[in-house]
């Protein structure tokens, strides 16, 4: 299948998507993400799947509807922009591999992408995280944003990511969420003393995106200067 040809801008701090659609090329966007485009760019919004699939992907953090932009008749550019400040990344779908992505994350993809929301249970909520997983398959691009920066590591074995800095990573890896150190009075009590916690154990061969920003640290950092009601 012949990829969309994309440009990323600004990146990491205040990446832009640029996409770059053939004539009469479909893209898949999330609501409100679109900034700017050219006029003879048309755009139908759907609940893509069916309903059942569309409330998933809303309690997963996703708008229940997904944008279909279509460039009609001849070549046309479109501009999208993440919900925060931060890094956009490409990935390109096999009919034999899966991504899982951290829900709200999903920007675009290409029309032959399907997304699906994978519940975690407890996994997820432990790890203090949406009980959600976005999960892309079919044959296509697919890109995805972050707060801050988005670095790739390559696993090959075992690998250990603290919970609120994963993005993304392959269904090749197998995945445990535990307490650094192992679950214990002692290590639970170093790691809550350390600023740490949580932590994803990755195990098997992929890739790992994270991110090098938390949005709640700068939510933590700004609250003491929010003006307070006598």
């Amino acid at each position: 299948m012949e990829q969309i040809k994309y440009e990323i801008q600004h990146n990491p701090a205040y990446a832009s998507l640029i996409l770059n659609l053939e004539s009469d090329r479909t893209v898949l966007v999330e609501a409100s993400a679109m900034a700017a485009m050219d006029s003879h760019i048309t755009m139908k919004s759907k609940v893509k799947g069916g309903l059942l699939k569309g409330v998933k992907r809303m309690l997963a953090g996703e708008s229940l509807f997904i944008n279909e932009f279509t460039s009609t008749g001849k070549a046309g550019q479109i501009y999208i922009s993440p919900g925060v400040p931060g890094d956009v990344q490409h990935y390109y779908l096999t009919s034999d591999s899966a991504l899982m992505i951290q829900s709200s994350g999903f920007v675009a993809s290409s029309p032959t992408v399907e997304i699906d929301s994978k519940f975690q249970g407890f996994k997820g909520f432990f790890s203090g995280e949406s009980l959600f997983l976005l999960r892309a398959i079919g044959e296509g691009s697919i890109w995805f944003s972050s707060y801050g920066a988005i670095i790739e590591i390559p696993v090959a074995g075992e690998y250990i990511v603290d919970t609120g800095y994963i993005v993304a990573f392959e269904d090749t890896l197998n995945y445990n969420v535990e307490v650094i150190g192992g679950l214990s009075f002692k290590n639970l009590r170093t790691g809550i003393l350390g600023g740490e916690g949580l932590v994803c154990r990755f195990r098997g061969e992929g890739k790992v995106w994270v991110q090098t920003r938390l949005l709640y640290n700068l939510l933590n950092f700004l609250n003491p200067f929010r003006p307070i009601r006598d």
